[in-house]
């Protein structure tokens, strides 16, 4: 959704490169750009007013130091900045004392909120709750049938006594729901209310009605993420009419621009808590506006990844294949092992999403999105189509065996091939970085094993560049022949080392997690 912000906000620092410091007239042009690239996001007039001024008077009033060229200078401004606008620190749900937490959804028609009512069950389940998702939305055309399906699929309960379509009192029900809940010990209850428009009144008045019977703990505005600036208009609206506590983003998985997400927490005052990307029930997670920040700024969201990982792989069964990849040279390490992990790894979500969260993953925004998630099911086909000994050492796997292979996963020959080189390359990579030599052919590094280049032979010194006897002199010597080598390239890590920009800074995930 960020795509075309994150574009030009790079495009805009990169402008900024090499200048040794910054003028007045450097920092009106950066603004001018980066208040163009928000409004071509179609983020709200007034939110981009509020941000622009924050960024210029900052970059006025900051000298460069800490080793920051102006580049670097601007995107720590501009990121804090889009922290603040976005809500600053994260916010948590709020939960009753006593008796069940109630949680009422308001919304339009059409953003989601019913299906957002069973991922946030699903998501409150996992968090070691008991909810209830009550159907309240008795006016739009099978609301509580497609309620009661999505809270099946979360395996969460729902109250559903009347059966809509026109039928029934949505305000009696909301209110009979706690009693239900208190007897049947729910500790939250979700209200699913109607789908309606901001000038509907009578809809705005029955929403302000259920919200008086059932006294919620949270009242939350689910915004279309799509729809731009309006999000702002609607969310003004249900502020007078509703109230709410907090916003929820659905549909930030669309092609939209995104400007909701950047207008909405500043200019109503409530801040985005959550934040649905996706079709399926795990597409859904607490709103991190740094994490978000960071993602716009094409800086990756190594936290959230971390997140995911955390939740899908066993931490025993990680340990045990990083043992088998680290006896023996990793032989013990079959692709019945390699095709494992990979079903792991899907299970965390979309490959390119996956990558997508990694720093610099911008500029290669392309070659992600072209990545097909079927080929991981197309890898399993193959190695299921092998037998178990085959699958433990591929080297037995001959012409005639590759061509069966084939046959059975319905793929040519060559995949089969290309399949088992790629693996024992992929073996011998994660086999020496299990063993902490690094990784296969790049040079060491301090504190991460051997596993680098060879050290170049000690060379015999050059006639006529003996070390002078002055000692004065000979101290000069060598610490310009240590600058000569600090200048070359790859002199940090050894010859032909990978370089980084002057520029570079680590984002602030990976200092945090240091």
């Amino acid at each position: 959704m960020f795509d075309t912000l994150s574009d030009r906000l790079a495009a805009t620092f990169k402008n900024l490169r090499g200048k040794g410091r910054l003028s007045e007239e450097d920092i009106d042009a950066t603004c001018r750009e980066i208040r163009i690239a928000l409004l071509e996001a179609d983020v709200a007039l007034p939110a981009v007013r509020a941000f622009i001024k924050q960024v210029k008077e900052r970059s006025l009033g900051v000298a460069i130091a800490g080793g920051l060229n102006p580049a670097q200078q601007v995107i720590k401004i501009v990121n804090e900045e889009l922290i603040g606008i976005l809500g600053g620190e994260t916010r948590r749900l709020r939960y009753a004392k006593t008796g069940p937490t109630v949680i009422m959804l308001a919304g339009l028609q059409g953003a989601g909120k019913t299906t957002l009512a069973g991922k946030l069950g699903h998501w409150l389940k996992q968090q070691k709750h008991t909810p209830l998702l009550v159907a309240c939305d008795l006016q739009r055309p099978n609301a509580v049938t497609q309620l009661s399906v999505v809270a099946e699929r979360a395996g969460v309960a729902v109250y559903a006594p009347e059966p809509g379509n026109g039928v029934g009192d949505p305000v009696k029900v909301a209110k009979d729901s706690i009693e239900y809940a208190k007897t049947k010990q729910y500790d939250v209850v979700i209200v699913d209310t109607a789908g309606r428009l901001g000038i509907d009144a009578e809809l705005m008045q029955q929403a302000a009605d259920i919200r008086a019977a059932v006294n919620p703990d949270e009242v939350l505005f689910v915004v279309d993420a799509m729809i731009g600036q309006d999000a702002v208009t609607t969310a003004q609206a249900f502020l007078e009419g509703v109230d709410f506590t907090g916003v929820v983003l659905s549909k930030l998985d669309g092609d939209a621009r995104g400007g909701a997400a950047l207008s909405v927490a500043h200019l109503t005052g409530r801040q985005i808590m959550f934040a649905s990307n996706g079709e399926k029930l795990d597409d859904f997670d607490a709103f991190h506006p740094d994490r978000m920040a960071s993602r716009i700024l094409g800086m990756g969201d190594v936290l959230s990844l971390i997140e995911q990982a955390e939740k899908t792989f066993s931490q025993d069964e990680s340990a045990r294949m990083i043992d088998k990849l680290a006896k023996g040279g990793g032989k013990e390490f079959g692709l019945g092992d390699f095709l494992g992990q990979l079903e792991q790894v899907a299970k965390m979500g979309s490959i390119s999403k996956l990558l997508g969260m990694l720093p610099g993953m911008a500029q290669m925004r392309d070659q992600i999105n072209s990545i097909d998630d079927k080929d991981v099911a197309r890898v399993g086909a193959i190695i299921k189509s092998m037998t178990q000994a085959e699958r433990d050492d591929p080297k037995i796997i001959n012409g005639s065996r590759r061509a069966r292979i084939a046959k059975g996963s319905g793929v040519h020959v060559s995949e089969v091939s290309s399949l088992v080189e790629r693996f024992f390359e992929a073996r011998k990579m994660m086999s020496a970085m299990a063993g902490g030599k690094g990784i296969p052919g790049m040079p060491g590094m301090p504190g991460m094993g051997g596993g680098g280049a060879r050290k170049p032979k000690q060379q015999k010194q050059a006639k006529g560049k003996q070390k002078s006897g002055n000692p004065l002199k000979r101290a000069a010597e060598q610490k310009a022949a240590l600058e000569r080598r600090t200048a070359e390239p790859g002199a940090a890590f050894g010859p032909g080392a990978a370089q980084l920009p002057k520029d570079f800074e680590l984002p602030k995930e990976f200092k945090d997690l240091l």
